[in-house]
């Protein structure tokens, strides 16, 4: 049996974060499958109960997915709590190019990388810049709080 991996982010706000997401990955918003308008037209064919769907969820990709296919789907899941707590799994965007490339070329990438976010609603936590051993590294939340680094 082939065996695919989805990463799920718990989240309140679903379409905020799809177009954070999309932007920072360079991923794009899944479109419903079959010729479904929508997901939520979807699920419904599929004979999931209306109860079971939140108000708005399906009417716009709540998922995004790698253009070339090769990384995960990503699913905002629309949950009722907020988050209370620091993540236990982020993501690291690794633009710098590795150990291989000069410190300053590094960071240079890594903050166009960070500029670009911010733009699209991120906010620096804090950043590394730490040249003796060789690393310099930006600490960023996503717009509900989601931790990540820049790298």
């Amino acid at each position: 049996m082939e065996m695919t991996l989805q990463l799920t982010i718990d989240c309140a706000d679903p379409r905020k974060l799809v177009a954070f997401w999309s932007e920072a990955l360079g991923y794009v918003p899944e479109p419903p499958p079959g010729g479904h308008a929508t997901w939520r037209e979807y699920w419904a064919a599929l004979g999931v109960p209306e109860e079971e769907l939140p108000a708005g969820a399906g009417d716009v990709p709540e998922s995004i997915v790698d253009p070339a296919g090769h990384g995960p789907r990503i699913w905002f899941q629309q949950v009722p709590e907020p988050k209370a707590v620091k993540n236990r799994m982020h993501f690291d965007l690794k633009v710098g190019g590795g150990r291989d490339v000069p410190l300053e070329v590094r960071a240079r990438r890594v903050a166009a990388t960070v500029e670009r976010l911010v733009a699209a609603g991120a906010g620096v936590l804090r950043t590394t810049d730490e040249p003796d051993a060789g690393q310099y590294a930006v600490l960023l939340e996503d717009p509900e709080g989601n931790e990540f680094d820049v790298v």
